[in-house]
């Protein structure tokens, strides 16, 4: 097989030469046979990300190697260590592409229902078209699970997740308008500007920002109206003039500005993206009755996620199509926009993310690690994704 591979640490990822495959050791699973160690397996389709390779569960096997049980943390690498075999977490056996999966499909029925078609059509058909046009529903799935993480559940959670991502639709389309990135593919589509005309992309816009706030507000039961009004005003500080509106207005100041550097890009992407991301997680929390040590845990956490998502954003728009991104690709350096990889390069970035990566996981160490294996596992989707 060539280079053995095991993952650890709630993490599944590992050495694959020659083959392109993972093998993850199942625990407790392990014999010692005329000095090698045998392993019962599961092997996983490999795909390519921002920051290397990544998989899910394929098929079950049986391998032996001369090589105790290894350790593997972030991503496919070239160096492994011996450890013992009772360190291999159980907390492996999560499968995050059918929870994420669940999610979505949970979140798309949730959507569809609270923004249904009525008079005026044309708004309504124009809010839909964005809400509705796919995604992979990060926002919803961070503020759900961090709602269960604390001892909530995923009705208590539904309304604000939906609120995050109709916030977060506005803010796409916003973003893509004449006046702004000027942007004309988003999940690969037409933009909603393009599609209806700037003026009713703008008020689809400001119509799912205005009714996020209303939907936490109707659409949550069984919470007490103290953590609602939180929830509230939490995101609504995310949103405004110190969160994803400031963080906009630099970007816009920005571009073209050779003198940019590391610490006006930071300011742009914790206020533009981070923000967003940081309050579904809170929001979510709060929701599920967490402590303020469990919320500060929760809010570093997200943030170092949020982060990480714009870094990898950066290094997907200069290492992938349009095709594969669903939107236009190399429009921050059309744009002559400050990026990680322009000032940092590619390795750089990458290592930065490895950085955010880990210390965003680090935030989640107190928590069980069965019941915190979604958000471990949506930290590495974000950091492995490819659009």
């Amino acid at each position: 097989m060539g280079s053995t591979v095991v993952s650890y640490s709630s993490q599944c990822v590992g050495l694959a030469a020659p083959t392109n495959i993972v093998a993850r050791v199942s625990g407790a699973d392990l014999d010692r046979i005329s000095g090698r160690t045998h392993m019962s397996t599961q092997f996983y389709g490999v795909r390519s990300g921002a920051l290397g390779a990544k998989g899910w569960v394929r098929s079950s096997t049986r391998i032996c190697t001369r090589i105790p049980v290894l350790i593997i943390k972030a991503r496919v690498v070239n160096e492994v260590e011996d450890i013992f075999p009772d360190a291999v977490s159980k907390s492996l056996e999560f499968d995050l592409d059918s929870y994420l999966r669940a999610k979505a499909k949970a979140v798309n029925v949730a959507l569809d229902k609270a923004v249904p078609m009525q008079y005026p059509e044309k708004i309504r058909e124009a809010m839909r078209y964005s809400l509705l046009a796919g995604g992979k529903r990060v926002r919803p799935a961070l503020c759900i699970a961090a709602c269960e993480l604390v001892g909530g559940n995923e009705d208590l959670a539904m309304p604000s997740a939906c609120a995050m991502e109709m916030v977060h639709t506005m803010s796409l389309i916003h973003d893509d308008l004449p006046c702004m990135d000027d942007d004309d593919l988003r999940r690969g589509k037409p933009t909603n500007h393009k599609a209806f005309g700037e003026d009713t992309a703008v008020l689809a816009g400001d119509a799912l920002l205005a009714y996020a706030f209303e939907h936490i507000a109707r659409a949550t039961t069984g919470v007490p109206a103290d953590r609602v009004l939180r929830v509230i005003a939490h995101l609504g500080k995310a949103v405004g003039s110190e969160g994803l509106v400031a963080g906009q207005i630099v970007d816009i100041a920005s571009e073209g500005d050779r003198t940019v550097g590391l610490e006006i890009l930071e300011y742009v992407h914790t206020h533009k993206t981070a923000v967003l991301l940081e309050s579904a997680v809170v929001s979510g929390a709060i929701l599920g009755g967490a402590s303020e040590d469990e919320i500060s845990r929760l809010s570093n956490y997200a943030r170092n996620v949020g982060l990480l998502f714009q870094v990898v954003d950066d290094i997907l728009d200069v290492t992938k199509s349009s095709a594969e991104l669903g939107k236009t690709a190399g429009k921050d350096l059309v744009a002559d926009k400050a990026t990680y990889p322009k000032l940092l390069g590619l390795e750089k970035s990458r290592a930065f993310a490895e950085e955010l990566i880990r210390k965003a996981k680090d935030q989640l160490s107190v928590f069980d690690q069965q019941k915190v294996a979604p958000l471990l596992g949506l930290a590495d989707y974000i950091a492995y994704r490819q659009n």
